[in-house]
């Protein structure tokens, strides 16, 4: 943005009411999570109605040491949600 329009960063960002740091940020997953990111991912498709705490007891039995709150953020920054049961259409 700053080169299209030929102004500083400093000015650009006064402008916009943001803090310079917030354009340097660089948000780095920790390549442990990767992995346990592709673990609930594997567990979700396979098991649709697991919620994050039963698949963090699965991922536990896998030899995974994660807490409840970890796997929460990890699916919830995955947009992960559980599937609701079809009602039954009663027949006439």
């Amino acid at each position: 943005m700053c080169r299209k329009l030929g102004v500083s960063k400093r000015k650009a960002c006064k402008a916009l009411g943001q803090a310079r740091s917030t354009q340097r940020y660089e948000c780095k997953q920790p390549q442990k999570d990767r992995l346990i990111i592709k673990d609930i991912l594997k567990f979700s498709e396979k098991h649709r109605r697991y919620g994050y705490r039963r698949i963090t007891i699965e991922l536990r039995k896998d030899g995974w040491q994660v807490n409840f709150k970890r796997v929460y953020r990890l699916w919830c920054q995955e947009g992960l949600k559980i599937r609701r049961k079809q009602q039954k259409r009663e027949q006439l």
